[in-house]
């Protein structure tokens, strides 16, 4: 179980990573502060969670307990932040996952 997860979690961070070099050369890209303040008085969001990345990275999860809009954000080692996805319907959870080693 911990072997899928860490594969699921290296396919994830492959594919932010590809996603926040598209987004650094966007309109998505401003200051952390400014990002982070927009977020909070456009949707109400807020950080939910917060990790490290490569290169030096910081990703963030923002998420409204109002609305469920949600945002991830990629910040570099410089300050600049850049929006990498978002969505609805945010939802916590603190279920452990199935094991996908176990038959139907």
């Amino acid at each position: 179980m911990m072997r899928n997860f860490y594969l699921l979690s290296l396919g994830i961070g492959a594919m932010l990573l590809a996603t926040t070099h598209a987004q650094a050369q966007g309109a998505n890209c401003a200051p952390h502060a400014a990002i982070i303040e927009r977020l909070a008085e456009n949707y109400g969001e807020r950080r939910q969670s917060i990790g490290l990345g490569n290169n030096n990275t910081t990703i963030e999860v923002f998420a409204s307990d109002t609305t469920g809009t949600w945002t991830i954000t990629v910040t570099a080692a410089g300050g600049l932040t850049c929006l990498v996805a978002a969505g609805t319907a945010f939802q916590v959870t603190n279920g452990a996952l199935p094991d996908t080693n176990e038959e139907a």
